[in-house]
C-alpha cells in the first residue's frame, strides 16, 4: 500500500465543565503534527574538542497546528468555545481524525492566539498536549 495524505475529517474535544464538541477543518489544507517526546538538539557545535558528540536531549510537547477551522459565528461559535478551552486550567480530551483512518488522541488545550476571519469564516488554531499524542486507531 502507498502513502495516504489528505484531510483532517474532524477534531473532537471533551472537557469536564465546558462540555464536548466537534471541530471541522477546511478541506485541502495542510496541518502540522508533532507527536512529542525526546529530541536531540540540532547544534553543530555540540561536540568536545576531540570531536565526540554531546547529545543534548530535551522533551518536546506534542502539538497540532490545525488546518483552518470552519467558524459558524451565529450558532455553534467555535471561536468562543476555543477561547473558553484556552482559558481553562483543566485540559480537555482531544481526538484528531485523518482521512486515512488514523486517529490521534491526548489531553490538551488551544495555545496562542485564536483569530477568526469574519470574511472567510475560518479560525487559526494550534493545540498543545500533555506528554505525547497517542495513536488510537
Amino acid at each position: 500500500m502507498g502513502f495516504t495524505g489528505g484531510d483532517i475529517t474532524e477534531i473532537t474535544y471533551n472537557h469536564p465543565t465546558i462540555g464536548s464538541g466537534v471541530i471541522f477543518c477546511k478541506s485541502n489544507e495542510d496541518g502540522t503534527l508533532e507527536l512529542g517526546g525526546y529530541r536531540s538538539n540540532d547544534d553543530d557545535n555540540s561536540s568536545t574538542g576531540n570531536g565526540k558528540m554531546i547529545d543534548q536531549m530535551n522533551f518536546r510537547r506534542a502539538s497540532f497546528e490545525c488546518p483552518p477551522i470552519a467558524w459558524d459565528m451565529t450558532d455553534v461559535d467555535e471561536q468562543q468555545k476555543l477561547v473558553a478551552l484556552a482559558e481553562s486550567t483543566v485540559l480537555a480530551d482531544w481526538t484528531i481524525d485523518h482521512i486515512s483512518g488514523k486517529i490521534w488522541g491526548g489531553k490538551g488545550k488551544p495555545v496562542g492566539d485564536i483569530p477568526g476571519s469574519t470574511n472567510t469564516a475560518q479560525i487559526t488554531l494550534k493545540l498543545a498536549f500533555d506528554n505525547k499524542l497517542k495513536q488510537l486507531s
